[in-house]
């Protein structure tokens, strides 16, 4: 069954930026506000025609965990969201003057406990929508599940999330050769085990599971847990090959989330002659997503769109 065939179950919503009229047939009707907005309103689907695979107890409604004295960034809030059980995507489209027809699957962080989903999510779609580049923003599902793997129903999702994409690359004009992936901090973790991992964290359910998982290029901004913070020696759980496509990582020497994630990566990347670009800046600490501060390390996008630039071409 094509992903699409999910009928009824997927719901098109459009962000609160951009209210919505459900027809209805259960066909979109933009409000007169989205209609004229310079910025294209998103697109949500479920990944999972049903309930994800692996989920066994009933978690509190899904919200915004900030509170009115949490910890902003860049001197704005961020949406600290949580008790995600409907893992979903939701797509940003650049406008189709700049389209390139390449795509990235983002992962937002928080420690596989809630996810910055503005900050390491949206805001990161809306800057790919920028340079040209479909953003599909992923909510996986937090907290970490248990038993397994702090990280098993984060990849699972992941890995469902590329290969819906890839599967409905024709259908949403995507080119399935230039999908990427792109985390921050935990997501980094998820999206660099997704990058590397050969098996699916789940049993596959239907058509779309046939269609790979993997992208074909990876960016990872602060990744954590990758190596251990003592010894800098790389996870068990992170297995790469030469396999493995491009990668592009930022990190701080001052980051408390290791900066030898990153540096112990690209190291064994160097190993397996896999195109690598790092940039390790002196100051800049954690969470900082792509808003601008006085610090250099928050001009990382201007590097990574350079770098996205070359490794499409090829």
């Amino acid at each position: 069954m094509n992903a699409l065939g999910y009928g009824k179950r997927i719901l098109f919503v459009l962000t609160v930026l951009f209210p919505t009229i459900v027809s209805s047939t259960g066909n979109l009707a933009m409000s007169q506000e989205a209609s004229t907005a310079e910025e294209a309103p998103s697109l949500v689907f479920n990944l999972w025609p049903g309930i994800a695979p692996g989920e066994n107890k009933e978690l509190p409604a899904e919200s915004d965990t900030s509170g009115p004295d949490a910890n902003q960034v860049a001197g704005r809030s961020v949406i600290r969201l949580g008790n995600v059980s409907t893992p979903q995507i939701e797509i940003f489209r650049p406008n189709r003057d700049i389209d390139t027809g390449a795509s990235v699957v983002i992962c937002p962080g928080g420690g596989y406990y809630i996810l910055a989903y503005d900050l390491e999510g949206t805001e990161v779609a809306r800057w790919l929508n920028s340079i040209g580049v479909t953003g599909i923003v992923l909510k996986y599902r937090v907290p970490a599940r248990e038993p397994g793997p702090r990280w098993k129903s984060a990849v699972a999702d992941t890995q469902r999330a590329m290969s819906l994409v890839r599967s409905n690359a024709k259908e949403w004009k995507l080119n399935p050769e230039k999908i990427g992936i792109l985390g921050f901090s935990a997501g980094g973790h998820a999206a660099a085990l997704t990058s590397s991992m050969i098996d699916r964290q789940y049993q596959p359910i239907d058509e779309v599971d046939k269609v790979s998982f993997q992208p074909n290029f990876s960016v990872l901004i602060y990744p954590a847990y990758l190596a251990d913070s003592k010894t800098g020696i790389m996870v068990d759980d992170l297995k790469l090959t030469k396999e493995v496509a491009p990668v592009f990582l930022v990190h701080a020497f001052d980051d408390p989330v290791t900066p030898l994630s990153s540096l112990t990566m690209a190291s064994e990347l160097k190993k397996l002659q896999v195109p690598t670009e790092v940039h390790m800046f002196s100051e800049g600490g954690h969470g900082y997503g792509l808003r601008e501060t006085e610090l250099p390390i928050t001009g990382w996008p201007k590097l990574c769109e350079a770098w996205l630039r070359r490794t499409l071409m090829k």
